[in-house]
């Protein structure tokens, strides 16, 4: 049995649509609808509802507090974290866990996977399964290290950023 931990901290791959206001927002996770969908043999989540935030809306603080959640996560569930993230500033959070848990002294035992999506989960055409999935699979299979997982790369940061022209993350 595989035992990992994912982090919701909003972003587009958790927005709702408001039929009040018309727009799409950050209320609450969405995190177990789209468990729903996948068939998970000999997988075990422990989910930690962080918060519910636009990424352009995180702070130093609000990395801090992913950070603290990560740390909660790799000693309770020994084969990975998974959090998701809004694409906006994922490589932002991503930095500062590669600074906080891949830079010697620190040894990781299991990979640290953030994810997200381009178009948010309830919209057609939403890459938020599909990265979930991906990121799901990859936290059995990658060594450890901090990964950006989305739309069929796995990349190890440091060097990960959003290329919003192809719509999808690249290493620089």
């Amino acid at each position: 049995m595989r035992h990992i931990s994912i982090i919701t901290t909003g972003g587009t791959i958790e927005k709702t649509y408001d039929e009040a206001t018309g727009s799409l927002e950050n209320r609450r996770s969405i995190l177990d609808r789209m468990l729903r969908r996948l068939r998970l043999s000999d997988t075990r989540a422990n989910v930690i509802e962080l918060m519910s935030k636009d990424s352009l809306l995180m702070t130093d603080e609000d990395r801090t507090t992913i950070a603290e959640a990560v740390e909660v996560g790799l000693r309770s569930t020994p084969n990975g974290v998974i959090v998701l993230h809004g694409t906006d500033t994922l490589h932002l959070t991503g930095e500062h866990l590669f600074k906080r848990f891949a830079n010697p002294p620190n040894v990781l035992a299991a990979p640290i996977i953030l994810t997200g999506a381009m178009r948010p989960f309830e919209m057609r055409a939403s890459d938020a399964l599909q990265n979930l999935t991906e990121a799901l699979f990859a936290s059995g299979v990658l060594s450890p290290g901090v990964y950006c997982v989305a739309h069929g790369r796995a990349l190890m940061f440091p060097g990960v950023v959003k290329d919003r022209s192809k719509g999808c993350f690249v290493k620089i």
